[in-house]
């Protein structure tokens, strides 16, 4: 599984919360963030900040990227399935 390292970019917001006075939350960090990072994980980088002004290093899995052409194929598939399954109560009328 890919991973995708976000510790710079809580750093970073936690660091401009304190530049901005803001005592940093969860909800306030979540809101800044571009990648979804699971609450567990937050909480505890905060309680790490909070503690010992570091962050530790936070890892999510990334999401890989559907081309159209991916895409066109599973539609494609779930057209045809359905299609067979739609003949076939048909036939059981």
């Amino acid at each position: 599984m890919l991973t995708q390292d976000v510790s710079q970019e809580l750093k970073e917001i936690l660091e401009q919360l304190h530049a901005e006075g803001k005592e940093p939350t969860v909800a306030l960090v979540k809101a800044r963030l571009t990648t979804s990072v699971p609450m567990p994980a937050l909480i505890t980088t905060l309680k790490s900040w909070k503690s010992a002004s570091r962050v530790p290093k936070v890892e999510v899995a990334t999401k890989k990227e559907v081309t159209d052409a991916e895409r066109i194929e599973q539609l494609e598939r779930q057209v045809a399935d359905l299609s067979a399954r739609l003949a076939a109560l048909e036939q059981k009328q």
